[in-house]
């Protein structure tokens, strides 16, 4: 161009911003600078832009001197902008210091201010923002849903968004995704099939993401067969909806199904991504699938030209431990181009566990713990050596942990009664029905007693008697969430609960019991997979 007027600068950033060229944004802002062009507040919130995305925020204090020096500083639309600008580059004080220093706020500012505060895991100034605001929009109430999702208290958004439907608030596209995506991470399918009435109702069901929110709700909520219903039944699909279907697959421990998808995916020209591959190799490792496994790995690498990622070496590492191949395993780590990670060894180390491997748990025990994980592979470490006898091992680990302050994380299992979440943790004495729920907890441990099940005390590390032990198991959040479905549903009613660690191995033989004794079918979720029980097989068989 001979002549470049503002409207063109300010249009040239923006389409950079957009094709992800952020960087030449920036440099065309210091250009700017030089020349005898005059800024304007759209150029600065094109400006603006592209220091949020590269969290610039130096950068975004010179704008922010250059709005104040202009006289800028009363145009709503450049000081909201600013604001984002600071809340995600997480200088949450300066955000409110823009915000409550505005001689003006619409919505939209305010609604961007409840987004910053939930990022900064503020819910309750959220929500006391929220509830002051003298008007509000949609976008109000998104913001709202939205950060408590993101800060895992998804109860409090499905009760957010239950005021927003009887408020009669016009729902939109933001709001479908969000609460659907809740109900997916909750495994709350009646509140979750409300809401698909909804989608529907509000004419939605056409808009491929909320198909693959729904598709994902439905899989995540134990109901592999409506999950694939809603695949069939959607008019178009992209790689996320495949994605989607192959994951469910998986987690449902359908392996041989989810190859099928992909091959099928493959035939309608659909590319596969970094994440198709991974929901590939989980499918093939939860189903002892290693030689399918080990194709698809070297297609993704040879056919795709995809630079595996360190998940998808764990997929690797877990896919030959699981199915026994533990040399096969370790000599896969030690030939691998990058370093393993904790998760890649506790992986591995879980199989060496469970194959009862002394010495390869002993050499991967000892790099692992080098690492620092999570304290789960502390507990499944120090569980080994109690197992062994070696309390010598035990003792180490444990003086470790509170040495490095590593805390065993705490397990809690939730479940959906009558559209309302009740969450238990192990021990839990909370809950208004927990003595019912024991007396019938107990009655039905005696019964399963007569039919074999003998409790699996060796999971308990505690100094105490057999007898104490049991009544240790019995208070597993596991139990205690079934025990509630029990009590508080119609015979033949199937229970699904959700729990944030792995089923540990008496719940999982207890609940195949209970499944036999009560006539019912229980689903449980826990943090790798789905088991599903009926008539006293899990869906797993034994295999997890």
């Amino acid at each position: 161009m001979l002549r470049r007027t503002r409207f063109s600068w300010v249009k040239r950033i923006n389409s950079l911003v957009n094709n992800g060229q952020i960087r030449k944004g920036l440099l065309l802002f210091h250009q700017l600078q030089k020349s005898d062009v005059g800024i304007t507040e759209y150029f600065l919130s094109a400006v603006l832009k592209c220091c949020a995305k590269l969290e610039a925020v130096d950068v975004g204090r010179q704008v922010h001197c250059i709005t104040l020096k202009h006289g800028f500083h009363r145009d709503v639309i450049l000081m909201t902008s600013l604001l984002d600008m600071y809340a995600k580059c997480t200088s949450i004080e300066e955000a409110r210091c823009i915000f409550y220093e505005m001689p003006e706020r619409d919505v939209i500012t305010t609604n961007s201010m409840i987004a910053c505060l939930c990022r900064f895991n503020m819910t309750m100034d959220a929500i006391q923002l929220f509830e002051d605001m003298p008007k509000r929009d949609v976008g109000s109430w998104n913001s709202l849903i939205s950060g408590m999702a993101q800060n895992l208290e998804r109860g409090k958004a499905l009760s957010f968004f239950r005021n927003m439907h009887l408020e009669g608030v016009r729902m939109d596209f933001a709001t479908m995704i969000s609460i659907l995506s809740v109900c997916a991470d909750l495994a709350a399918l009646s509140n979750g099939k409300q809401i698909h009435g909804l989608v529907i109702k509000h004419g939605f069901e056409l808009y491929l993401p909320i198909g693959n929110a729904t598709l994902d709700m439905y899989a995540k909520g134990g109901c592999i067969d409506d999950a694939c219903l809603c695949f069939n039944n959607m008019s178009s699909r992209n790689v996320v909806t495949w994605t989607s279907l192959i994951v469910a697959y998986g987690k449902h421990g359908l392996g041989l199904q989810a190859l099928n998808a992909f091959h099928q995916m493959e035939m309608e020209g659909i590319l596969p991504n970094k994440i198709t591959f991974l929901g590939i190799l989980f499918a093939c490792s939860h189903a002892g699938l290693v030689e399918e496994g080990w194709r698809n790995f070297n297609a993704m690498i040879q056919m795709y030209s995809i630079t595996p990622m360190i998940e998808h070496y764990t997929c690797m590492v877990d896919l030959l431990a699981r199915a026994g191949h533990l040399e096969e395993a370790h000599e896969f780590i030690e030939k691998m181009p990058i370093e393993p990670d904790a998760k890649l060894l506790t992986a591995f180390l879980r199989s060496c566990c469970t194959y009862m491997n002394v010495e390869l748990t002993r050499k991967v025990g000892q790099k692992l713990l080098e690492l620092k994980p999570e304290g789960g592979a502390y507990m499944l470490l120090s569980n080994f050596h109690g197992l062994v006898g070696d309390l010598e091992g035990v003792a180490k680990v444990r003086k470790l942990m509170l040495n490095r302050g590593i805390r065993k994380d705490k397990a809690h299992t939730w479940t959906e009664i009558k559209r309302t979440i009740h969450t238990f943790e192990s021990g839990d004495r909370s809950h208004p029905l927990h003595k019912k729920i024991c007396d019938y907890l107990e009655d039905l441990i005696t019964r399963m007693k007569t039919k074999g099940y003998v409790p699996n005390t060796s999971m308990v590390m505690q100094n105490v008697d057999e007898h104490k032990k049991e009544e240790i198991l019995l208070g597993h959040s596991e139990k205690l969430a079934i025990g509630l479905g029990l009590i508080s549903t119609a015979p033949g009613t199937q229970i699904t609960i959700v729990k944030n660690l792995r089923v540990c191995a008496d719940c999982h033989e207890a609940t195949r019991f209970i499944s036999m004794i009560e006539g019912r079918e229980i689903v449980a979720r826990d943090s790798s997979r789905f088991h599903q029980f009926k008539d006293g097989q899990c869906s797993c068989g034994n295999y997890w």
